[in-house]
């Protein structure tokens, strides 16, 4: 079929357009959280496997962090396992870290590997147990009490929070042609088993390996001011002003805040992006405009 020829001059502009950034990025490291509807919507994770694999064809390195709560909580409920959350966090016994680790070390973790070697790619699935990768402790809930001169200290399980990160399996994936697929769940120094957030454990890796981008999918736009307009480009000064001033709050404070710690510790720049967006970190990475928001050590720069 031979293209219009309105609709041949899109497809130039589309590749000169990504051109600059494919050189920027060749050799640099992305480390993407996926999650949110992009990973239980059929066509949006085929079209995220696509990204991924365009993205290791040109030259840039991704290595992907995934969740899988929604998951998770379907297999507790067909087992009967009631399932509580404390402060967003999920509490887990032993019970509940057994379905954790089979459903996001097995049947997410394993999907996801599938997904992008169906569509040309080479992927690794791994958990953080593996070659100990991620070294972690067990996490408490501090609580203030009006009633207490302390906080109060509460055990929320299995849950753990990232203490190091093993870099020498990803040195050895990232500059062959392979993709790594990473479960979040974490080893103690007891040998103990945690389940950790997904979005800290991109940010941490993104951290340890000094990427060039840490890009979280979320199911939201990005990050909007008070009135609802989407704030496409931010500094890290810039980004705890409104934290101070209250515009970013709630439920997007914890993920804001990996993201912010993530560029202060050496990640050239942060992304919230929409995952509802068909081809959402192409399009963030690889062009002008972006689908959400970017964070950056120094300067906020139209350009992504």
């Amino acid at each position: 079929m031979t293209l219009s020829r309105d609709a041949a001059m899109n497809v130039a502009k589309v590749l000169t357009e990504a051109l600059p950034y494919i050189q920027r990025f060749t050799g640099k490291t992305v480390v993407i959280k996926y999650g949110g509807n992009a990973m239980i919507d059929d066509e949006l994770q085929r079209k995220f496997a696509q990204d991924i694999v365009l993205m290791k064809l040109v030259g840039i390195n991704p290595i992907v962090v995934h969740g899988g709560g929604p998951q998770i909580g379907q297999v507790l409920k067909a087992l009967n396992i009631e399932s509580s959350f404390i402060d967003g966090m999920r509490v887990t016994d032993s019970k509940t870290m057994d379905v954790v680790q089979m459903v996001l070390g097995g049947t997410v973790n394993q999907g996801i590997v599938s997904l992008i070697n169906q569509s040309g790619g080479k992927a690794i699935g791994l958990t953080g147990k593996d070659a100990t990768l991620i070294r972690a402790k067990k996490m408490f809930i501090e609580r203030a009490s009006a009633d207490l001169t302390a906080p109060e200290i509460i055990d929320i399980g299995q849950v753990g929070e990232v203490v190091s990160i093993d870099r020498t399996i990803l040195d050895l994936l990232v500059a062959s042609d392979i993709i790594p697929v990473i479960a979040p769940i974490g080893v103690g120094t007891d040998n103990e088993t945690y389940n950790i957030n997904a979005d800290l454990v991109a940010g941490k890796i993104a951290e340890a390996l000094n990427a060039e981008k840490l890009v979280l999918l979320t199911n939201v736009a990005g990050l909007e001011d008070k009135q609802g307009q989407l704030l496409s480009g931010l500094t890290a000064e810039r980004v705890e002003e409104l934290i101070k001033d209250g515009t970013i709050s709630g439920g997007m404070l914890p993920k804001i805040e990996c993201a912010l710690n993530a560029v202060k510790n050496g990640v050239r720049s942060s992304h919230i992006i929409d995952g509802r967006v068909a081809h959402a970190v192409l399009l963030e990475v690889l062009t002008d405009e972006g689908v959400g928001t970017l964070i950056s050590r120094n300067t906020a720069s139209p350009g992504r």
